[in-house]
């Protein structure tokens, strides 16, 4: 019996104890160490139940099915000490398998049900937050860290990254400030915690302060760019900012340098990215030579439909893309008979039902150039996008989709409505003055278009100059 940084118990020797809370320390840092770490602690004493399950939740992390035999390997040796673990530690068992047989939402409310009993369970709480980022719960992601914010002290050494997490929460929720103020406090007190970087970096993309966010991921480059596995993912975000400045050959370069490139490896969680930015320039009509290729091959490799919804959606968006629809329908129809044949019980089929097959199939329309059945497929889910997971800023993907369908078929009173939308929550949004300039010339109102496409210019010149500076 050994007792963790945070005076919880756990089974296992003091060393391992050590070596877990050290993994736990590279997890909230999001540093490629964890997995090395996480195994050393697991070998130093298999005995340690939560070495293993750190392990298996790892793998589980990857949203990539096949993944799920190396959680089922990590979780044996746990299986077989089972009539040694605590309370504590069979509940992670249970959430673990249950996350294994495909319920990872479930997993997620056994997690929830730790972190009330055991608030200061930090693998608890930051494997439960990436559940709730994975099924697109914004309500958890704030509340399962407010529910154990009380458990912690002020001088915890790990409360800033807690406080990270909450930041993202908050942010998901539509509380900017509130996220803006406690994100920038928990990375002034880490640096590393490169999650409540990602916190503040998508209050400023929400709330379109694109300047300040310019400015605040340029003042922490150090902190962000390299060592840890949000480095692709955050600099996707500073793309996007590059974009709302009309800097397409910045964020190209972003692409080329970070995203994707030769020396990339297959991994879901950052092809993600990569095919996310060119379909939101393939919306634009602008070219990006041969950068699909690659990203559909990768894509080929290891996809497997219906286990994961959000990802099938960036598949089918690379296939399209690389003028693959062959490959894009085979994913729509295996999606079909997952909905049709699936255990609808278990998180990917349920999310595949509800959102994600609808989500694919109208990116296969847009790809064949029936936009009318874009709008049709999009219409009836837009408000429930959100329940395949991702953030409000990757799920824009979807609604830009609707938009410029709604601008092709000629349905420009719902493009105006869409702009509109948008225009009221962000004011200081290039993309929808830039389409709103557009529609407006379209019918025939050339000074409203004039003047729409001046505030986007100036909007736009605004985040280059920071961007240069």
């Amino acid at each position: 019996m050994a007792v963790d940084a945070r005076g919880l118990s756990l089974t296992g020797s003091a060393a391992a104890a050590i070596a877990y809370d050290q993994a736990l320390d590279h997890l909230i840092r999001f540093q490629a160490e964890v997995v090395d770490a996480a195994a050393a602690a697991a070998a130093t004493d298999p005995g340690c139940a939560l070495a293993g399950l750190l392990c298996a939740y790892l793998a589980l992390m990857s949203t990539e099915e096949s993944a799920v035999a190396e959680a089922r390997d990590a979780l044996a040796s746990v299986w077989s000490g089972r009539a040694e673990l605590l309370p504590r530690e069979r509940a992670h068992l249970a959430a673990a398998e249950r996350w294994v047989a495909g319920d990872m939402t479930g997993a997620g409310e056994l997690l929830g049900e730790i972190s009330v009993e055991y608030p200061r369970d930090l693998l608890a709480l930051a494997v439960g937050h990436q559940i709730d980022f994975f099924t697109g719960s914004a309500v958890n992601l704030r509340d399962r860290i407010g529910r154990a914010l009380g458990g912690w002290h002020a001088d915890d050494r790990q409360l800033g990254f807690v406080h990270g997490m909450y930041a993202f929460g908050l942010e998901e929720c539509n509380l900017y400030r509130q996220s803006e103020e406690i994100g920038q406090a928990a990375v002034e007190r880490n640096p590393d915690d490169v999650w409540g970087i990602h916190a503040v970096v998508h209050t400023y993309e929400m709330a379109g302060r694109i300047p300040e966010g310019v400015r605040f991921m340029r003042s922490r480059e150090a902190d962000w760019m390299a060592g840890n596995f949000l480095s692709v993912h955050n600099s996707w975000h500073y793309a996007l900012y590059l974009l709302q400045g009309g800097d397409t050959n910045g964020a190209l370069a972003v692409y080329d340098r970070i995203l994707h490139h030769g020396g990339s490896d297959d991994v879901a969680l950052e092809l993600l990215d990569a095919s996310a930015l060119l379909w939101r320039l393939r919306l634009e009509g602008t070219g990006v030579g041969d950068r699909w290729q690659p990203l559909a091959s990768a894509w080929g490799r290891l996809l497997a439909p219906g286990f994961y919804p959000f990802n099938d959606m960036h598949a089918v968006m690379a296939f399209i893309g690389n003028g693959e629809l062959d490959r894009a329908e085979n994913v729509v129809r295996d999606l079909e008979d997952a909905v049709a044949h699936g255990n609808l019980a278990a998180t990917g089929p349920r999310m595949t039902a509800t959102v994600g097959l609808p989500v694919c199939r109208s990116l296969l329309h847009f790809g064949r150039g029936e936009y009318g059945s874009v709008i049709t497929a999009l219409m009836p889910i837009r408000t429930r996008i959100h329940e395949f997971g991702g953030s409000h800023a990757q799920r824009d993907a979807v609604e830009r989709t609707l938009l410029e369908a709604a601008i092709r078929a000629g349905r420009l009173d719902l493009a105006a409505a869409l702009v509109s939308e948008r225009l009221s929550v962000r004011e200081c949004n290039t993309y929808a003055w830039s389409k709103r300039a557009a529609l407006m010339s379209a019918t025939g109102n050339q000074s409203g278009a004039a003047s729409a496409m001046a505030r986007a210019r100036e909007l736009a010149g605004e985040i280059r100059a920071v961007a240069a500076g």
